[in-house]
């Protein structure tokens, strides 16, 4: 069961949850650690990125096929009858009823002693026992995994946290000013009110992250990927987005209303 446990850790859930939410889990994890989205330039990344894509494959197989096995087993235990043990039939010998003999039949020898008859064996049923099967000892209880703990507010102004894996952490109104998150794993982070402003964020996984209010001003954003990023009523005044006329920074599906872009105009 701790492998089990250990296969929901790594598609980031609480252990039990359902099939829908593994299979969610699953594409979301895989979308954001596939290798083509990995620097070519960088090895070691698109290594990392190969390893957890194998991890997430195999935690998504092995849950896939114990709820399977979990599914089949209910559905026999409840298809399975219980009868009624069937009490086998006894044979009744009654003895034959007493005639009157005429004389001729008296005077007569006796016979000489018949052989009882042989007994028919009684019929035998075979009937279903209804003795309870032996049930498995209990399994041990899930221990869901320690949380991370809580990061929010902590001062990292001015740290080296390069390559560092902050997914999912709460790093709300952390103080990032000036701080080296260059390669940094940040997917669904929560960067709320953070100040991240003059912050190396070059080609940073920020998917899915929280980073409304966050302060950004004048940070290298330049490779960062921030697709489906919240970041309405962020500051992004000066902040390096551009390489000559191009846009540098995946903004799919990113939340922007009422963020300060970098030119100084607000998105409505």
């Amino acid at each position: 069961m701790r492998e089990l446990e250990r296969y929901y850790r790594v598609l980031e859930l609480e252990p039990g949850a359902s099939l829908d939410e593994v299979n969610q889990a699953y594409k979301d994890l895989a979308f954001v650690w596939h290798p083509d989205r990995m620097p070519q330039d960088n090895d070691r990344l698109k290594e990392k990125a190969l390893l957890k894509l194998q991890q997430i494959n195999e935690a998504r197989e092995k849950l896939r096929s114990h709820k399977a096995r979990l599914h089949v087993s209910s559905t026999r235990t409840s298809s399975q009858s219980v009868s009624k043990p069937t009490s086998s039939p006894t044979t009744t010998y009654r003895a034959a009823p007493h005639t009157q003999t005429t004389s001729r039949q008296a005077s007569a020898p006796p016979p000489p002693p018949s052989s009882p008859p042989p007994s028919s064996p009684s019929p035998s049923y075979s009937t279903q026992s209804t003795s309870p099967q032996p049930r498995k000892p209990p399994e041990p209880s899930y221990q869901p995994p320690k949380p991370h703990p809580d990061l929010s507010g902590k001062d990292y102004s001015g740290a080296n946290l390069s390559n560092r894996d902050f997914s999912g952490r709460n790093m709300s109104y952390a103080n990032l000013k000036g701080a080296n998150l260059s390669d940094t794993f940040m997917h669904k982070v929560n960067l709320h009110g953070a100040d991240l402003s003059e912050a190396n964020l070059f080609r940073a996984n920020l998917l899915l992250a929280d980073l409304r209010e966050a302060n950004l001003q004048s940070a290298n954003l330049i490779g960062a990927d921030l697709s489906g990023a919240d970041l309405r009523g962020a500051d992004l005044r000066g902040a390096r987005v551009m390489i000559g006329d191009r846009v540098q920074v995946k903004l799919i599906g990113a939340l922007l209303n009422g963020a300060i872009m970098p030119d100084g105009s607000i998105h409505e």
